[in-house]
């Protein structure tokens, strides 16, 4: 991975952080700089960002307040994923995932290939969203 696929990703999570770049704007620029997927890990505050070859970046990202919930709960979770697709009034990434981390969700997978966001629980529990 070079210098300049760091930088993108980078630039990319500091958009998602600071609510400056959209979910879909984030999916876009990182398969431009050939990214296949990335994932968050919110137990241990990071981002890491995977090329096709196997290569790949980790990133520190903001850590979460909220305790991760001892079970996956879709339907809230599920309640945070729509206020980010329809970016509701007061929508922010920080929120999200405080909001995802009491509904259980202990990180996140995007696969741009796949077309779809796999959200895992501390038990392995799963939450598949698809994205067009």
């Amino acid at each position: 991975m070079d210098d300049r696929q760091i930088s993108v990703a980078r630039t990319c999570l500091d958009g998602a952080e600071s609510d400056m770049m959209h979910f879909a704007q984030i999916v876009g620029v990182l398969m431009e700089a050939g990214f296949e997927s990335y994932a968050i890990d919110f137990r241990r505050a990071v981002a890491l960002y995977y090329l096709p070859d196997g290569d790949s970046a980790e990133l520190p990202t903001h850590r979460i307040a909220t305790p991760i919930a001892a079970s996956l709960d879709t339907a809230r979770l599920q309640a945070a994923i729509r206020e980010a697709q329809q970016r509701v009034a007061g929508y922010s990434y920080k929120g999200f995932c405080e909001k995802a981390a009491s509904a259980g969700c202990a990180g996140y997978v995007v696969s741009f290939i796949g077309r779809r966001a796999l959200y895992i629980g501390r038990t392995g529990e799963t939450h598949i969203e698809r994205f067009p």
